[in-house]
């Protein structure tokens, strides 16, 4: 039995077993028949971010917001692993299965929006798979990464102002980091920002943006299947959303030519555009653009503005989401980018701090919109200052605090 229980809600109990390192999340509920049998009730609980079937020989593994990886007392065998998997599978029209015109793999999403993805023997030789990373019902917004510390609310004012221009010049950049640390979160809450009046349009491989606008077009590649149905590209999903007049571009995961066409985006008057990709840190950012597939010429880089890096950092026996680095591309060093490092990550302090190195952003900012670096300043302070007040007055939710800052927007449009 459990010898050190570390929460309870609902039908759930989480604690510690002897000789263990991973905590037990243990469900105690009873799930009705369904299409993704017992795994339906971890599909439920919006305490976690990720599910982890690895086949029947081992027992379902869980992501918890707040305990990390979890083993857990649900046990699904081969069989209705498969079975739950074609189901899945089947909601995105993929043929999965092993065999002439079937496929082994795959991704997809849920009905609610959480991405998933399967395998089947022999892709995966101990059994079936499934990942889910989960849909959030109360997406986290930008009040949550200041209240956790991922940001502070001066960095975090300091993105309103680049996110939204100031009306006259928003921002190009990228968020960057590793698998798990947030990307998609950071990149959702800056989101935020966007005012309504502005035309987004998303692409992504798996629609996971959980941004509350007004005027939002989402595009969504799909892969070749056997029967001849062929794949759409992020590529070919960026290319046509050119052709949409959208005044905001989000890319969700830059991987591969889609990258110069983004740049492309940025460098011939889409400015506002970003996107996230896998990277350390902002000289691999660079690295990696430049490479294939990417392939982005050096001299395009110019056009993008910003670098934002976020990682999993461990602090005090912990391990945690933070903005570690925020980098602007300031010119040309030969044939290679500049990267100036306006934000660095001090660990001793476990929080983020200017490095004093001036901004060519906030430059090229006040220039287009005709302000002193005063009044930028002023503006980045009166943005903290609302960001504070929704913090300290417990408001976080997406949709009242969205409103909170379009209502800004239209209190102060200029004339």
């Amino acid at each position: 039995m459990a010898d050190d229980v570390l929460t309870r809600y609902g039908v759930v109990e989480i604690y510690m077993e002897p000789g263990h390192p991973s905590p037990m999340y243990h469900y105690g509920g009873h799930v009705e028949q369904n299409p993704y049998g017992a795994l339906a009730a971890l599909f439920a609980d919006d305490q976690l971010e990720e599910v982890m079937y690895n086949g029947g020989a081992q027992c379902v593994k869980i992501a918890h917001r707040d305990h990390g990886i979890c083993r857990t007392n649900i046990w699904v065998d081969d069989q209705e692993g498969i079975e739950i998997a074609k189901n899945i599978a089947a909601l995105t029209n993929v043929p999965l299965g092993d065999g002439p015109g079937l496929v082994p793999i795959f991704d997809g999403r849920l009905p609610d929006g959480s991405r998933v993805n399967g395998t089947l023997p022999p892709i995966s030789p101990d059994g079936p798979t499934l990942t889910v990373r989960k849909f959030r019902e109360d997406p986290i917004t930008i009040i949550d990464l200041v209240r956790w510390g991922t940001i502070n609310s001066r960095l975090a004012a300091m993105m309103w102002v680049w996110v939204e221009g100031l009306d006259a010049r928003p921002a190009n950049f990228v968020i960057a980091g590793g698998t798990g640390s947030g990307k998609t979160t950071t990149l959702n809450c800056l989101g935020m920002f966007i005012p309504w009046d502005k035309r987004l349009l998303t692409v992504e491989d798996t629609a996971e943006l959980q941004v509350y606008h007004d005027h939002w077009l989402r595009m969504e590649t799909r892969q070749e299947r056997p029967d001849g149905t062929l794949e759409v590209t992020m590529d070919d999903c960026l290319k046509s959303s050119l052709r949409m007049r959208p005044d905001r571009i989000i890319v969700g995961e830059v991987r591969g030519p889609e990258a110069s066409t983004l740049l492309t985006a940025m460098n011939t008057g889409h400015d506002g555009s970003c996107g996230s990709l896998h990277s350390n840190t902002a000289a691999e950012t660079v690295t990696r653009l430049c490479s294939a597939p990417m392939n982005v010429p050096p001299i395009m880089l110019t056009g993008l503005d910003l670098i934002i890096m976020q990682s999993r950092v461990h602090h005090g026996g912990q391990t945690a989401r933070r903005i570690t680095e925020v980098a602007e591309i300031s010119g040309m060093e030969g044939d290679k980018p500049r990267l100036n490092p306006i934000w660095k990550y001090d660990a001793s302090k476990d929080m983020i701090v200017e490095t004093g190195v001036p901004s060519k952003f906030r430059e090229t900012l006040c220039d287009v919109a005709g302000i002193r670096p005063a009044d930028y300043e002023a503006a980045i302070q009166v943005r903290e200052q609302i960001i504070l007040d929704l913090l300290n007055k417990g408001v976080r939710g997406i949709e009242q605090v969205t409103k909170v800052f379009q209502s800004y927007y239209s209190s102060n449009r200029r004339s």
